[in-house]
């Protein structure tokens, strides 16, 4: 990895990470990678089980060097992913891109994809440090306040640590591509839509006790954006 004092430093490149189509998407620098880490807490886990490819849904959570993702002991996933390369996929939605032929329609969007062979996280405290991570990266505020795993909680749980050194970023901003061809004559209607997820009013479980009251971190979280657009982070 080598740095620019002006751009800060720059994400390898090499056959699985280099863009070969729509290059002017790809965003090469670290810190591209980390505000898209750093953005969200959703990601797609890619991993070849029994010979056949499989994508599971997952929360993660992001440090300086390290994803984690976590699941059940028992999980086909998590069980083989350890043996063999994986990729991790984190993707935000920012705007449906309309344009005046169907062909130059788009998405506007900021993805992530991260390649490497899996290790599992085996010491107690590294796990509960990676849970820790993966838990603030959800909600920041709620490890502290909920209880913490215990013993037997730990033991059913797999945690593997990704390392974050081979990744790509591709990003798509702006209007439609159209705007200067033929069909800029055309009458139609042109331009963005926007996409924004935010989080609702918190709705308490019907079995909390009277008189619990909403941690002020939940509190806070609702009405602001799910998935911004915002800098990196270590939790």
């Amino acid at each position: 990895m080598t740095a620019d004092a002006a751009s800060g430093p720059e994400l390898p490149v090499n056959d699985r990470t280099r863009l070969r189509r729509m290059r002017e998407k790809s965003r090469t620098r670290r810190s591209d990678l980390d505000a898209v880490l750093a953005a969200g807490f959703l990601c797609h886990l890619g991993v070849v089980v029994d010979g056949t490819p499989m994508v599971v849904p997952t929360v993660y959570g992001a440090t300086a060097d390290t994803l984690y993702v976590h699941g059940s002991v028992a999980s086909r996933s998590l069980v083989q992913a350890p043996d063999a390369t994986v990729c991790v996929t984190v993707t935000h939605l920012d705007g449906l891109v309309l344009a005046r032929s169907v062909f130059e329609h788009g998405v506007n969007y900021r993805c992530a994809m991260v390649y490497a062979t899996p290790r599992v996280v085996t010491g107690r405290e590294d796990k509960l440090e990676g849970l820790r991570v993966l838990t603030e990266q959800c909600m920041p505020g709620q490890w502290d306040y909920a209880r913490g795993p215990s013993r037997k909680e730990l033991a059913a749980t797999t945690l593997l640590a990704i390392d974050l050194a081979e990744a790509s970023v591709k990003v798509r901003t702006g209007p439609p591509d159209d705007g200067d061809g033929p069909d800029a004559d055309l009458d139609v209607w042109a331009g963005v839509l926007p996409v924004t997820t935010v989080w609702g009013q918190p709705v308490a479980d019907p079995a909390l006790r009277t008189g619990i009251a909403l941690p002020p971190h939940v509190d806070m979280a609702a009405g602001t954006e799910v998935f911004p657009a915002r800098s990196g982070r270590t939790p």
